[in-house]
């Protein structure tokens, strides 16, 4: 039964990255490579992130929230945003077109940090003896976390790589592109000033997520018209 739980969670911590690759066009032109020098630019970043997060951040005896720590932490997230920018605009690619280049780099981003943050203690959690639903719910996080990094790289592409956008969208892109990088300190804040418990907070990270996902779409298809 506890091997039995671990598979489940796994599959749907793990399983919509494939379904993802599976289900797009991004199988049918080959982009995995893409996703996989993704991948390694995540893991780079990660480094980069746990060491300034080591050296400047101060470990708390208690769970409070310190606005100045959470400042300076999503601060550092900002680091994910340079890695991003890297593996879009730096990293060469084959012949993909824009809009599957940055799914591309999204799903491979996702899905190392789903491996790097939630595969051990899966492993070691998961198979416990008894049921818990914190592992599930780590699993429709990890969902969340998708769609947010698929909709920070759309978003990215806009930024980055797409030069004739309409002005009137900048503020707006840029301003979702900050909502989304700073998610961590905004869940953070929801935990420990609002006290929500877990699957609330998992709850407002899907909604939260489908809004992003839904509002990048619309940007991406805004800017891609010739007549705006």
């Amino acid at each position: 039964m506890t091997l039995f739980h671990f598979f489940n969670c796994a599959i749907l911590t793990f399983g919509p990255h494939a379904v993802y690759y599976s289900a797009t066009p991004l199988s049918e032109y080959d982009t995995l490579g893409t996703s996989i020098k993704a991948a390694v630019v995540y893991l780079i970043t990660a480094l980069v992130k746990l060491v300034c997060l080591a050296t400047f951040l101060q470990v708390s005896e208690t769970q409070a929230f310190d606005p100045y720590q959470e400042a300076l932490k999503a601060m550092i997230g900002f680091i994910d945003v340079a890695g991003l920018y890297y593996a879009l605009a730096q990293l060469t690619h084959r012949n993909i077109s824009q809009n599957h280049k940055f799914q591309a780099v999204g799903l491979g981003w996702a899905f190392a940090d789903s491996v790097l943050h939630r595969l051990a203690p899966l492993w070691v959690g998961a198979r416990g003896l008894e049921f818990t639903w914190d592992y599930v719910l780590q699993g429709l996080e990890a969902n969340a976390n998708l769609v947010f990094t698929i909709s920070l790289a759309a978003l990215g592409s806009l930024m980055w790589l797409r030069k004739n956008k309409p002005k009137a969208l900048i503020p707006i892109i840029y301003t979702c592109a900050v909502i989304i990088a700073t998610m961590p300190s905004i869940t953070s804040y929801l935990r420990r000033v609002m006290g929500w418990h877990f699957p609330k907070v998992v709850g407002f990270e899907l909604l939260a997520s489908l809004v992003m996902a839904f509002i990048s779409c619309q940007l991406f298809i805004l800017c891609q018209r010739p007549s705006i």
